[in-house]
């Protein structure tokens, strides 16, 4: 068998080198750190309640409890994530798990400046949201999952903020928190 030998310009190993280089120097440039991302995404939360006068409450009411306009549950097991029922549907069969769900809902930032809010919208739209209650965790994020628990019955309305770890990926990478405005159906 013939060996074949092929030999590059030193230029063409020193671009390599540099690609290596800035692949673990670049990230450590950066001027926030995630530690610090983390902070800064808390603090717009509390901003956020504190803004909105929103009432935080620590037990999830009854299912015929009438939920005062500004109240949110603070679900419990999930740091800074917040719940509040706007309309629940009939009481009929509560999801189950694996059950298909059609989400309709409005994505916006917390921020102060309505001009930098980010609106994805499938409110209007003929194609909503659909995903599979408790097992599909990359259409819908871990939020969204808590949060159709928590409606339990289809034709159900709910807010919710939403810290960046409980989000799509993309929010968890920038550490954007959201605030949704959700309609569910169960899809039977």
């Amino acid at each position: 068998m013939k060996k074949i030998s092929v030999f590059l310009p030193l230029s063409f190993y020193c671009c390599f080198l540099c690609l290596g280089a800035a692949v673990f120097i670049l990230p450590s440039c950066s001027s926030n750190s995630y530690s610090s991302d983390l902070k800064a995404e808390k603090k717009l939360i509390e901003d956020y309640i504190a803004r909105e006068k929103i009432n935080v409450i620590k037990e999830l009411p009854e299912d015929d409890a009438d939920w005062g306009e500004k109240d949110y549950y603070q679900v419990s097991g999930y740091d800074y994530f917040y719940y509040h029922l706007v309309r629940r549907g009939p009481k009929t069969d509560p999801i189950m798990a694996t059950e298909t769900v059609v989400m309709r809902f409005k994505q916006y930032t917390l921020n102060v400046n309505a001009d930098t809010a980010d609106y994805w919208t499938t409110l209007n739209s003929a194609y909503p949201l659909e995903f599979t209650y408790l097992t599909d965790y990359t259409t819908a994020p871990t939020a969204w999952h808590a949060a159709v628990g928590l409606m339990k019955y289809s034709d159900s309305e709910c807010k919710i903020i939403c810290p960046s770890r409980l989000g799509f990926t993309d929010d968890q990478t920038t550490v954007t928190p959201y605030g949704y405005h959700m309609k569910m159906k169960i899809k039977r």
